[in-house]
């Protein structure tokens, strides 16, 4: 099961994109650092296909994308619902802490993934010394793009 804590329409966490972000609680990755720790707690609503239909009729064409901010509690699920979100024709994204993705996720239900917990001294997908990476996922293989999301720091 997957619950929900809020959401809003995000223009930097997928390259291009205009996203609504729902951040899921739940997580169980407790990452050092973490900019949301109250999204380890069990807290929300529950999200459904019911929820995200409402979330999308709501906002329509003012986005692009719809990003799943978590859920590595419930692996299924997200893979569910990113398959009803892509089936509306909007793009899909997950964000998931683990540093692999689930066995349980099907690629063709995902237009981006992001993986890796966040660890402090290494930054998150702004930094080039970054843990963390943003695939772009075409015809089911996955292609990093994580350079996208770096600050103009003159690292590259």
């Amino acid at each position: 099961m997957l619950k929900y804590t809020d959401y809003d329409i995000v223009f930097q966490e997928i390259p291009d994109e205009t996203t609504l972000a729902i951040n899921l609680s739940l997580c169980p990755n407790r990452c050092i650092g973490c900019h949301s720790p109250q999204l380890w707690e069990d807290i929300g609503q529950v999200l459904t296909e019911n929820e995200i239909e409402k979330l999308l009729d709501k906002y329509g064409s003012a986005i692009t994308c719809v990003s799943l901010m978590g859920g590595d509690n419930d692996t299924q699920a997200v893979n569910q619902l990113a398959e009803y979100i892509h089936n509306r024709s909007k793009r899909t994204a997950w964000y998931s802490g683990k540093t692999e993705i689930s066995k349980d996720i099907d690629l063709k239900n995902f237009d981006y993934i992001k993986i890796g917990p966040y660890i402090e001294k290494y930054g998150g997908l702004d930094k080039p010394t970054t843990n963390q990476r943003l695939y772009k996922i075409e015809n089911q293989e996955l292609q990093d793009i994580t350079y996208k999301m770096h600050k103009h720091t003159g690292i590259s």
